[in-house]
């Protein structure tokens, strides 16, 4: 059964999760670099005041405040370590807010730009997100997002779940991240009536040694995709072990696997 992150527990694991962070989001610091080049590309002008929506550890706002040094920065994470970490990193170059996506405590109209990279797949309500995102985005300002939608990860949830019914194993152990759908994404765009959408999907590779490597990695960022239980089959050290087997056998070369992820970037301007 696919299942909607639950907010709290996302929070929890991230704050976990800030000291090692850094160390496992290697697709994440690539999508940070390509948000910044959309953002050169789409952006009228210069921004005065920008705001970066789940800063995790500031890898987003570090690039922008070389692109944009005169630019008044403000980073928001729902997890409290991981602004005490981008607070460490990026000093007093810009202000941090322990908030919440869907809630966020900024006036109406605030921010020329608004950028949040890697970050969507885990809110509760996309649409509540955006809707915020518009709200404080000034008149005839940008929204640039890049996140992780439908088609990532998708060598580990085939094998995850063919393991899961080849076995019998109980459905409750199968627990696997929902990722949005990109024409359901486009359509809860649409229904915000910007001036201006563009929504593309790029494709991103990953290779580990092995599966126990892979989850090692996203435990660390913590960003927990399949989690264990009790029921009856295999039990979940043998889920682990047979979908091993199955990744190796279906997805592996030269003794490695490919993690894939796919990239929704939306880029958005509201009307003057």
């Amino acid at each position: 059964m696919d299942r909607m992150p639950d907010t709290g527990r996302i929070a929890a694991a991230f704050h976990k999760k800030a000291v090692e962070y850094d160390q496992h989001i290697l697709v994440q610091k690539r999508v940070a670099a390509q948000l910044v080049g959309s953002v050169e590309q789409h952006l009228k002008g210069r921004p005065d005041q920008v705001l970066d929506v789940g800063t995790g550890t500031g890898a987003l706002l570090e690039r922008l405040h070389v692109q944009y040094p005169d630019a008044r920065l403000t980073g928001l994470d729902i997890a409290f370590n991981m602004c005490q970490r981008t607070l460490h990193k990026v000093g007093p170059a810009c202000n941090i807010v322990n908030g919440d996506a869907e809630y966020l405590p900024f006036k109406t109209g605030v921010f020329d730009l608004v950028v949040s990279a890697s970050v969507l797949q885990w809110v509760n309500s996309l649409p509540a997100a955006l809707c915020e995102f518009q709200r404080v985005t000034r008149p005839g300002g940008d929204i640039n997002l890049a996140f992780f939608c439908d088609g990532s990860l998708e060598e580990l949830r085939s094998c995850f779940r063919d393991t899961v019914t080849r076995n019998g194993v109980d459905s409750s152990m199968s627990r696997l991240h929902d990722f949005r759908n990109v024409d359901d994404v486009t359509a809860m765009v649409n229904e915000l009536d910007f001036e201006k959408v563009v929504v593309t999907v790029e494709t991103e590779v990953d290779w580990y040694d092995s599966l126990n490597s892979l989850l090692r990695s996203i435990k660390s960022i913590g960003a927990g995709t399949v989690s264990g239980g009790s029921g009856k089959g295999l039990g979940w050290r043998g889920v682990l072990q047979e979908t091993s087997r199955l990744y190796q056998e279906r997805f592996g070369l030269n003794g490695r696997i490919p993690v894939t992820y796919k990239v929704l970037y939306l880029t958005a301007r509201t009307k003057a």
